[in-house]
């Protein structure tokens, strides 16, 4: 633990982690260290064995870079039920937008009905950042050749009032919009959302390149004033 700590200290740059800590409020400027993400990704490879091990069971961490480097670690976990345990103990401990975003199991996409089952246990815990995690596994792997109908569903049932939560299933219905138009729509048109999610996906979706012009002239109509 310490030659990692000592790792990431000797890579560190106060003018990154600055311009870090205005991106991502929640977390005290003092446990920015300023890493950069090639740099932890290239740690995150050189970590193995035993190493990974005692890094993963030392919760919490004391730095954001720690954090992102844990959820670099999870991702790459090949066995479902390791990583599903690695991530019900980080979960709870995740507090910002960057360790939840940067989260990414890969093994979720081999085993995508055994996965849903665990993220839709995350959408519902009380903790913001769990749930916005679970929205983001749902964006990352459900949308494309996993996608089933009722898997848009899911975000719209979760408290929203957190902004962090509330913005990534934004994210969530936007992306959705790009890929799956016409099972999507009836979220904004039928007015299924909270008014402040309804209109921050369609910024989002008009924003988005991957929606064509036509479409976004539409989605203006939907806004509610």
């Amino acid at each position: 633990m310490a030659a990692i700590v000592d790792r990431l200290a000797a890579q560190a740059e106060p003018e990154y982690a600055d311009f870090q800590a205005k991106l991502i409020p929640t977390v005290p400027r003092e446990k920015i260290l300023g890493v950069r993400l090639p740099l932890l990704r290239g740690l995150a490879k050189e970590i193995k064995g035993d190493e990974a091990r005692a890094f993963l069971s030392a919760l919490p961490h004391g730095t954001l870079e720690e954090d992102l480097l844990h959820a670099i670690l999870v991702g790459r976990e090949r066995d479902l039920s390791t990583a599903i345990a690695e991530l019900d103990a980080f979960l709870p401990y995740a507090d910002n937008w960057a360790a939840t975003d940067i989260l990414r199991p890969k093994v979720f996409a081999k085993h995508p009905d055994e996965a849903l089952t665990h993220i839709e246990r995350w959408l519902g815990s009380p903790l913001p950042y769990v749930r916005r995690a679970a929205v983001g596994f749902l964006m990352a792997y459900f949308l494309d050749e996993n996608f089933k109908p009722e898997v848009l569903a899911l975000p719209a049932k979760i408290p929203q009032e957190e902004y962090y939560v509330g913005m990534e299933v934004a994210w969530f219905y936007a992306t959705a919009l790009a890929k799956r138009w016409d099972e999507t729509l009836p979220y904004l048109s039928d007015r299924r959302l909270p008014v402040w999610t309804h209109n921050k996906t369609i910024q989002k979706a008009i924003e988005s390149y991957r929606v064509p012009p036509e479409r976004k002239e539409y989605l203006k109509t939907l806004k509610i004033k």
